[in-house]
């Protein structure tokens, strides 16, 4: 028997696993960069369209930045009624996800909570509105000299210079967003204009959805039996709580 051909199989071995490890690494890291990325919904700003505990594959690709691949890459642009994942504007290492309403040089306007674009009001079959109260800042964006509490201040001095007409006018390379639960949303209205550059990608499916655990009923005697009732509850809210309907739900 020849050592040095069993430890030069065992060292051809390791390296071939190390090799396919490296290039599983270097995909994965591609497709989350520039093809795809995992997104978890986590408020009811955009119910009923997405729902807190829906996880979402975000597509990169579309409206991703064209550069030099332009020609080779589908990149589209982004319209009035696309759904987009982005960095915060306010604080960039957050990401948000919204509707786009307004597209640069559009002019926008709430009248009675229904939005006005380039004076023809919005079909807007997704939108939802849950709250009796009125508010005359959300409802009726924007009002020249009237603030809310929740506004950012530097949106709120930006926001008075873009109203042409009582329209909101949005900017060259900017877009303005709101919640589809539109009486629930922190969006454009509150602390401004997306930038293109803030664009990730676009929602493209639902792979998994559960709804937040139910509260645990109080402890049982610490003993087997306890355990293994405290197991089988667990196990039961873990499947009760799955939104199997949602599975590979498309997003629109």
């Amino acid at each position: 028997m020849n050592p040095r051909g069993v430890h030069s199989s065992a060292r051809e071995g390791w390296l071939t696993s190390l090799q396919s490890m490296a290039v599983t690494v270097v995909i994965a890291l591609f497709v989350v960069t520039f093809l795809a990325q995992a997104f978890q919904i986590p408020s009811e700003s955009m119910e009923k369209t997405l729902l807190i505990g829906d996880y979402l594959l975000v597509d990169k690709l579309q409206f991703g930045d064209p550069g030099p691949w332009s020609k080779l890459l589908p990149y589209a642009p982004v319209n009035r009624g696309d759904i987009i994942v982005f960095r915060y504007p306010v604080n960039p290492e957050q990401h948000f996800v919204k509707r786009v309403v307004g597209i640069p040089g559009d002019r926008v306007r709430l009248i009675n909570k229904r939005v006005r674009v380039n004076g023809v009001f919005l079909s807007e079959k997704y939108a939802r509105y849950n709250r009796r109260d009125y508010d005359t800042y959300r409802d009726e964006f924007p009002v020249r000299g009237l603030a809310s509490s929740n506004v950012e201040t530097a949106w709120w001095s930006e926001m008075r210079d873009r109203i042409q007409g009582g329209d909101l006018l949005v900017p060259p390379g900017q877009y303005f967003v709101l919640g589809d639960n539109r009486d629930r949303s922190q969006d454009s209205r509150y602390w401004g204009f997306v930038p293109r550059e803030n664009i990730i990608g676009r929602p493209l499916v639902i792979y998994w959805s559960a709804a937040a655990p139910a509260p645990r009923p109080a402890p049982a005697p610490r003993s087997d039996g306890g355990r293994l009732i405290g197991l089988a509850h667990s196990a039961a809210q873990f499947f009760a709580n799955i939104r199997w309907g949602r599975f590979l739900q498309l997003v629109s």
